[in-house]
């Protein structure tokens, strides 16, 4: 939820981003991503919040999970937004864990792939025999 649309939803009032009450969490990722389009410096720093979230998101995974590679879905993954939290991830990786960041490569499908996240993931999910 830190990584979704939900967690663009938390992010627009300390964004200072004032949306309808009423409209749904894909309208306001969709009103993000629009105003990401535009340059705006207000849902730039969402991605951002977002990214550094994933960083130390991941460097939590690896303390359970013996990964090398990640592959980065959903729809808040693409656009210019996504190439934010993307670089964010990155980077807090490896300021903070450099040992992490030389071995855990991530990666990230073209930007249709990205939007239909789950049914990626559901359809790379190994057969496992009885």
């Amino acid at each position: 939820m830190y990584f979704s649309q939900q967690a663009v939803n938390r992010l627009l009032p300390s964004a200072k981003i004032s949306l309808p009450k009423n409209m749904g969490l894909p309208e306001r990722l969709k009103e993000a991503q629009d105003l990401m389009a535009k340059g705006d410096a207000r849902a730039a720093s969402i991605y951002d919040t977002i990214g550094v979230y994933f960083g130390y998101g991941i460097a939590q995974y690896a303390e359970f999970y013996d990964f090398r590679h990640l592959l980065i879905l959903g729809r808040v993954t693409t656009g210019k937004g996504g190439d934010i939290v993307l670089a964010k991830a990155r980077e807090v990786l490896r300021k903070e864990f450099a040992d992490l960041a030389a071995r855990i490569e991530l990666h990230v499908p073209d930007e249709k792939s990205r939007r239909v996240g789950q049914a990626v993931a559901a359809a790379s999910l190994p057969k496992i025999k009885n």
